[in-house]
């Protein structure tokens, strides 16, 4: 059968620096970072003292007041910026069939903060089980779709994936897969995060996954350099509308870019620790150009994972310099989340939309935070260390991986009718 061409007509952000796409793509451009001490809770007896908060969101100017006392932080984060999207697309039920717009929403954690409170009020009860009503339908992390279709009344396909730091990323695969089989019309997809709690903070700490630079929060994410010693917790959310290019043109739809293939694979490996050679993670994005029917020298710019651990680093530049070859060399390559740390299950959404940015405006974002060179790294590779580069960005690749071995691989061209 012949596929689809699948667009993307609307986006919207939420994150630890900028809450509209506006504002998070001038601050990616300038090189911000969103790191801060903790202000969700006294973490002063944690390991790691700070993080990327979102900042300045009320939830008043999102949703009404008694529908948010329903719902976790994620699914409002996941409300409010789905909203942002499906407003900038003018996608209504009517302006488009409702039975063939869905929704299909990642997150990895879900509402880990309802969580906590429950357990912490019973733990410190009288032993009585009392417990909130909407405790379960506020901590599943499937509920955020639910919420966003029922906001809008969309009753096309809805669900949500759970890959840890991939979930948003295969949303999106998913959502495109299911536009191009010409199964939906329309698909409101990204992801959503809001896991700084005592326990998220700790149970990373825990694994000895995030950086300890408490004496310099603002650069303690800082893919590729020396001194990097973890990643820093990030939260927020990211919304992509993507429509099926025919419909899109029929409504008069503005177009950001075209989604042109995704790829998913495993390392099978270990719990935690990606493969020391980059193995899955050049498998992703080896499948990701077959599905997009394209040759790596036509990359231009790859949004690594770049998350600012050790191994995490080195393994994703060899699956880079494995798959695009001497190409590597002319890439721009760079971590968004030297700036917004990492977003766990939101990652892969809102760096898909630093990738759309690149490709609309011509600019790359930086890595930041990079003064120690590592000799893991080949000095000849443009890294997009501390300031942005223009350059033209006909097609961009957003990779993502998460723990267990999940890894996710998307890819955006320049619209071109």
């Amino acid at each position: 059968m012949e596929l689809k061409r699948v667009v993307v007509t609307g986006i919207g952000a939420l994150t630890p620096i900028g809450n509209t796409v506006e504002e998070f793509w001038n601050e990616l451009k300038s090189g911000t970072s969103g790191a801060a001490p903790i202000t969700r809770f006294d973490a002063s007896q944690h390991k790691t003292q700070f993080a990327c908060e979102v900042k300045g969101f009320e939830v008043k100017d999102h949703i009404d007041r008694k529908k948010a006392r329903t719902m976790d932080l994620f699914s409002q984060f996941a409300v409010a910026t789905a909203n942002q999207a499906i407003k900038d697309a003018n996608l209504s039920t009517e302006t488009a069939d409702a039975d063939r717009v869905g929704v299909i929403w990642g997150a990895g954690i879900g509402g880990i903060q309802t969580f906590e409170d429950e357990v912490t009020n019973y733990a410190t009860g009288n032993g009585t089980p009392r417990f909130n009503p909407f405790f379960i339908p506020k901590m599943i992390i499937d509920i955020s779709a639910g919420h966003i279709s029922m906001e809008h009344g969309f009753r096309g396909p809805n669900f949500s994936t759970v890959s840890a730091c991939a979930s948003s990323t295969h949303a999106i695969i998913d959502a495109f897969t299911y536009i191009r089989l010409g199964k939906a019309d329309a698909i409101v997809t990204g992801g959503s995060e809001a896991a700084i709690t005592p326990a998220g903070i700790g149970g990373f700490n825990a694994l000895r996954a995030l950086s300890t630079r408490n004496d310099d929060p603002s650069t303690a994410s800082r893919p590729f350099d020396k001194e990097r010693d973890g990643f820093v917790m990030g939260e927020g959310a990211g919304s992509i509308i993507l429509e099926e290019y025919e419909h899109a043109k029929a409504r008069g739809a503005k177009i950001y870019a075209e989604i042109i293939g995704g790829g998913m694979s495993a390392d099978a490996h270990h719990l935690t620790a990606p493969h020391p050679e980059g193995l899955g993670a050049s498998n992703v994005m080896k499948y990701a150009l077959e599905d997009a029917g394209i040759k790596p020298e036509e990359v231009d710019y790859v949004n690594v994972h770049g998350t600012s651990t050790p191994l995490g680093d080195v393994g994703e530049i060899k699956a880079v310099k494995t798959i695009f070859g001497e190409h590597a060399y002319n890439l721009n390559i760079s971590s968004t989340k030297s700036m917004t740390g990492h977003l766990l299950g939101a990652a892969g959404a809102v760096e898909a939309i630093a990738s759309i940015m690149a490709i609309q405006n011509d600019i790359v974002p930086p890595t930041i935070n990079h003064s120690n060179v590592d000799d893991s790294f080949d000095e000849k590779l443009n890294l997009t260390l501390n300031t942005a580069q223009e350059r033209t960005v006909n097609i961009a690749l957003s990779n993502t991986f998460g723990f267990g071995g999940h890894n996710a691989s998307v890819i955006f061209k320049k619209y071109q009718g």
